[in-house]
């Protein structure tokens, strides 16, 4: 009873501070709505510093959270994402600010088109746990530059985290410009249903629904980023070893948690036993031990932990044959969230493991005759967040490409594309809608307001009544064909 008292009397108190901060954010931005480059320029290298002076308490917030975060994936994914983000728009914000000059036609000679970038007002970010840093931090990056205040949702599940990333942000911003709030899912839900100017949300395609019906009451736009299931299609003319090696790395990278991991793999079917082989040796050569290995991230937490186990247990009962890659044979029964990264073959489409979005260290690998095939097998489910191919044969890339839908894709890679700065990053259909990151993120986040500027001379006189003259039949047959 005590424990629910303090819940509730906590939220009460984190969403009087949402809807305190809001007010704030409003109040400032109509104070300051169009902040010059050097305010912006000084706020983003306000956060970069800001990020690089508590790297430590940072790094030692999210492996607490995660009773095990591979120090080296945290650097990787969480930190080097956001300096190089932030060192990238600081290259080329004066540039982004810039109105963009756009054609005038014939018609209207003598005046002048312009796309002004303006900014929207206070923006919301909905953060989710399973890169806590990173997803906070990219889409802040480009509100600020854009001009905007911003606030800042994180996840209930790393209340570590979320804490001392409030804390560092409370330090480093004033509360009108950024505002973290932490809080269970109530607050989460009073903070969708905010009038923001725009909100982002990352997370699963079932809450992103909730969030969108939220925001629509406000006629709030929002950037979904969600999740999906993410094929790795291997061509049939590659050496089996080098899709292995890189797939390996991108599905047990964070233990499978991250959006756009490898959710399963379409494999030529003469090649399935090849692929367990190289994979089961490249997993081995990354990752000699699991249980007490620093760089092999454990499952966020219990209730994760029992989902997966639970695909694992539904895949098996349903007649899939399980192969759990466990190098030194350890046991992972008691005393550890880790989980081995397990294959599943013979996986069938009622089975939870080619339904569900797995975001863990689980992968399936379905058999494919031709490469029509695997691409059918894609266009017959929801849109992705990302494809990988694995192939060199140009023409068969290029087939693939124009075949098939996805937010993103990585061709002989996996996940690196997140990483590229000047690529837009977003989904399609039920993986997402909208893009940020770089440039895409500044437009996002931008009002494009058109501005048609003419000056004393006055081309328009020509279309003015009364009609029929001799000059509008002129215009007419000029413009009319």
């Amino acid at each position: 009873m005590a424990a629910d008292v303090l819940t509730i009397t906590t939220s009460k108190k984190e969403i009087q501070h949402l809807h305190r901060a809001f007010q704030a954010q409003k109040r400032a931005f109509d104070h300051d709505p169009n902040p010059s480059y050097e305010v912006r320029r000084d706020t983003l290298i306000r956060l970069k510093k800001a990020l690089l002076n508590n790297q430590e308490a940072l790094l030692d917030a999210i492996n607490e959270d995660f009773s095990s975060r591979s120090r080296d994936e945290t650097l990787l994914a969480e930190f080097m994402p956001a300096i190089q983000g932030i060192n990238y728009t600081l290259k080329h914000l004066k540039s982004w600010m810039k109105p963009s000059r756009r054609q005038v036609g014939l018609l209207f000679f003598g005046s002048e088109n312009s796309v002004h970038y303006q900014a929207l007002g206070v923006v919301g970010v909905i953060v989710p746990w399973n890169y806590p840093l990173n997803l906070a931090v990219g889409p802040l990056i480009t509100a600020l530059a854009a001009g905007n205040r911003a606030m800042i949702k994180m996840s209930e599940y790393t209340p570590r985290t979320s804490q001392v990333f409030q804390d560092l942000m409370a330090n480093t911003f004033s509360e009108d410009l950024v505002s973290v709030i932490v809080g269970e899912a109530d607050v989460a839900a009073e903070f969708s249903r905010q009038p923001f100017d725009h909100l982002i949300f990352t997370g699963s395609t079932t809450v992103g629904r909730m969030v969108m019906r939220a925001a629509a009451e406000n006629l709030t736009p929002v950037t979904l980023e969600l999740g999906g299931k993410s094929p790795a299609v291997i061509s049939k003319n590659l050496p089996i070893t080098d899709a292995a090696e890189r797939i390996a790395f991108g599905k047990a990278f964070n233990a499978g948690q991250t959006c756009i991991a490898p959710d399963y793999v379409l494999c030529p079917e003469d090649k399935v036993e090849p692929f367990i082989d190289a994979f089961r040796e490249k997993f081995r050569k990354l990752y000699a031990t699991l249980k007490d290995n620093p760089d092999y991230t454990a499952i966020i937490n219990d209730r994760q932990h029992k989902r997966l186990c639970g695909y694992l247990k539904d895949a098996e009962n349903k007649g899939a044959t399980l192969i759990e890659l466990n190098p030194a044979n350890e046991d992972f029964s008691r005393g550890t969230r880790k989980l081995p990264l397990t294959l599943i073959i013979n996986a069938t489409p009622e089975m939870k493991v080619l339904q569900e979005e797995i975001f863990g260290p689980l992968l399936p690998i379905v058999p494919y005759h031709s490469i029509d095939d695997a691409i059918r097998y894609i266009n017959n489910r929801p849109r992705p967040l990302a494809l990988y191919y694995f192939g060199y044969k140009k023409s068969e890339q290029k087939h693939l490409l124009e075949r098939t839908h996805a937010g993103g894709v990585c061709i002989n890679d996996t996940l690196v594309h997140f990483a590229q700065d000047d690529l837009p990053f977003g989904g399609i259909g039920e993986s997402g809608m909208g893009h940020y990151h770089g440039k895409e993120g500044f437009l996002t986040f931008s009002n494009h307001k058109a501005v048609h500027t003419k000056q004393r001379f006055h081309s328009g006189k020509i279309i003015f009544p009364p009609h029929g003259t001799l000059l509008h039949q002129l215009v007419y047959k000029l413009f009319l064909r």
